[in-house]
């Protein structure tokens, strides 16, 4: 079953009376339980996809089903029930996550509203990011903040978990046990996990990479192997480091194979 299914997803914002795409045509798949890291240079929609996925923004074209539902079809009311009860969330910025005023265990208690508390787990959670139930969360530093936030997000054992650079104000030891919480809450609970990461260490310890340029779904990489992906109108993406055989802007030609096709720079 597929925890997230994007189908011809464009996102349209305007930005100083002009328009601006972000995203282009957008199919993406996850199964349940996949792990999977949305890289890409900054700019290149990452971010605007995982708002599409977490109900914040709706699409400006296309369709977006998330943990089972279709969510053109959820009003305001039925989008914060299921971040509440299926979703975790983690945004860039960890301060958005967390209510400053309370401290980390009535952060995660919090996030348990939505379902049964967990004194446990909240328990279990905060020890694992390294942290002290009584810290009033606005007096903690951005890598404490961040570490709480990923606490919060997987605080209601959630279907699918949703990250937004979740390593990128920690240390290398604070990083991995993230990482680990990602891979743990996957394995153990069948979590699915989408996170967007600049960080290696992340992308290599998840299952699956899908790199996303220009607005588009440009390559995919799993057990190591990279893979370009055609889009909905024959599109493929040259990756960077090929643009000098090929650069942007010049013409190829299209050569039948008996497995596919090859490409092919056409001498002026």
């Amino acid at each position: 079953m597929n925890a997230v299914r994007c189908e011809g997803v464009v996102q349209i914002y305007k930005a100083q009376d002009v328009e601006v795409v972000a995203l282009r045509d957008v199919d993406l798949v996850v199964d349940e339980g996949e792990t999977v890291a949305l890289l890409g240079p900054s700019g290149a929609g990452k971010t605007t996809l995982l708002w599409l996925l977490a109900g914040l923004l709706r699409p400006s074209a296309g369709r977006v089903r998330v943990a089972g539902a279709d969510l053109a079809a959820l009003d305001q009311r039925g989008l914060d029930r299921l971040r509440a009860t299926q979703l975790g969330v983690l945004l860039q910025n960890p301060s958005r996550n967390l209510l400053p005023y309370l401290d980390a265990g009535q952060n995660v208690a919090f996030a348990q509203r939505g379902a049964r508390r967990d004194r446990r787990r909240a328990r279990e959670l905060l020890d694992r990011v390294g942290l002290a139930a009584r810290t009033v969360a606005g007096r903690m530093s951005g890598g404490e903040q961040q570490r709480l936030a990923m606490a919060v997000a997987l605080a209601n054992r959630p279907r699918l978990l949703l990250a937004d650079e979740p390593t990128s104000q920690l240390d290398a030891a604070n990083a991995q046990a993230v990482i680990e919480l990602i891979r743990q809450a996957a394995r153990e609970e069948g979590t699915t996990a989408v996170v967007v990461t600049h960080d290696v260490a992340v992308s290599e310890a998840l299952g699956r990479t899908v790199t996303i340029r220009d607005g588009r779904v440009g390559a995919e990489g799993l057990r190591g192997e990279e893979f370009v992906v055609v889009g909905r109108e024959g599109t493929v993406q040259i990756p960077p480091e090929y643009h000098h055989l090929l650069p942007p802007g010049s013409r190829a030609r299209i050569e039948p194979l008996e497995d596919g096709v090859a490409v092919r720079r056409a001498e002026p």
